[in-house]
């Protein structure tokens, strides 16, 4: 019997992209869940809020007027009072996402709910890799003498994660 191939209807991209850290913690906001999920935002929050005790502060919190400010500089949301939210958006860890999954019970919400997993998953193995990647270039670069010293000084800044705060001219010749 010939297994059948699953096809995602959600591209990993818009998945990871809509993945954030705040407070050191990889989260996904009520907003994106909620677009994921096809329902809106506030029947979302609704079912959570209905089953409160499925989620602990570090399975879900709301976030403070401060990083909601930081959020609405980095992805440009909407201001409060121009028709937009009225309260700050809640975060779900990604515990907190899998406790989703007992809250809501559709074919599409379980479907979601796997691709999210994945998608977490691929970003923890990333980020091993990263970190084999460093060590093996620390190795190397104890075997080879003070001339390649530029060489895996570059590669060490390819390496490093772009700074958020730093931001560079579009386009070609970019210095």
């Amino acid at each position: 019997m010939k297994e059948k191939k699953e096809v995602s209807l959600l591209p990993a991209e818009k998945i990871q992209a809509a993945i954030l850290e705040i407070r050191g913690k990889k989260i996904m906001l009520d907003t994106h869940l909620a677009e994921l999920y096809g329902a809106e935002t506030k029947l979302l929050i609704r079912a959570v809020r209905r089953n409160l005790d499925r989620f602990p502060h570090d399975f879900l919190f709301q976030l403070s007027d401060q990083e909601v400010t930081s959020l609405r500089i980095q992805i440009g949301s909407s201001n409060k009072g121009r028709g937009g939210r009225r309260y700050n958006p809640y975060a779900f860890t990604e515990h907190g996402i899998l406790m989703l999954s007992s809250v809501l019970k559709s074919p599409r919400a379980v479907h979601v709910n796997i691709e999210i997993m994945r998608a977490f998953v691929r970003m923890r193995e990333f980020v091993l890799s990263y970190k084999e990647m460093a060590k093996k270039l620390d190795g190397l670069e104890q075997k080879y003498d003070a001339q390649f010293k530029v060489v895996f000084n570059s590669f060490r800044e390819l390496m490093k994660p772009p700074d958020p705060k730093k931001k560079g001219k579009l386009g070609f010749g970019r210095e």
